[in-house]
């Protein structure tokens, strides 16, 4: 006999508009269709979220914890130096868009769809965990001991974007590899640049 799920109502609803979002994108999902996903009635979804706007911005917020957990889990398990750690993050990006069924960052995409409604809660959802996602990367590279940590992070951040992008719309993972091998030298040099200007200097004999 199947356990009965431990799922509450909302998080029933999440689950489908997770599903449905992100494969056909949130335009072509109605609140029907998400509220016969989840097996409620649609006066149930409306009773936990008052719009689909206010559904789409919890759909993000419903990504926002377990994708970052994701690259901080694929930073923290690889060895060696900063640079190498953020190679593993793209490669795992890479190895993602190798499974059928991926269909790029469900940030990048949403935000694509509501641009021209750049007031939406959910466009605010989805900067706020990009630049959490660069705040979380400047924690670490300012913990290596790299100077100018945030501006590194922010390179990396657009390296990862750019190959987001690239993966869907060209269908090849390579782009993540690729990028990858960018942001880990881009690293690597942050973390072997003289201090300032006076050890530029001693380091060449003045």
């Amino acid at each position: 006999m199947a356990k009965p799920s431990t799922e509450t109502t909302q998080e029933k609803i999440l689950t489908a508009a997770n599903k449905l979002f992100y494969a056909e994108g949130i335009r072509a999902v109605s609140v029907d269709a998400i509220a016969e996903k989840a097996g409620l009635t649609k006066r149930t979804l409306y009773y936990h979220f008052k719009s689909k706007d206010d559904l789409i911005k919890g759909y993000l917020v419903s990504r926002d914890q377990p994708n970052l957990l994701a690259f901080a889990n694929w930073y923290n398990e690889a060895e060696g130096s900063a640079a190498d750690r953020t190679a593993a993050i793209f490669r795992h990006v890479a190895q993602n868009a190798r499974h059928p069924k991926w269909k790029g960052c469900g940030f990048l995409r949403t935000v694509a769809e509501l641009a021209n409604m750049p007031g939406h809660p959910a466009v605010a959802v989805g900067a706020e965990h990009k630049k959490k996602f660069e705040a979380w990367l400047s924690e670490r590279y300012a913990d290596a001991g790299i100077e100018e940590a945030s501006a590194v992070a922010r390179s990396v951040a657009l390296l990862m974007d750019g190959a987001f992008s690239a993966m869907l719309t060209f269908r090849d993972p390579q782009y993540a590899d690729d990028a990858g091998k960018a942001a880990s030298s881009l690293v690597a040099l942050a973390s072997t640049e003289p201090k300032n200007s006076r050890d530029v200097h001693r380091s060449a004999g003045h």
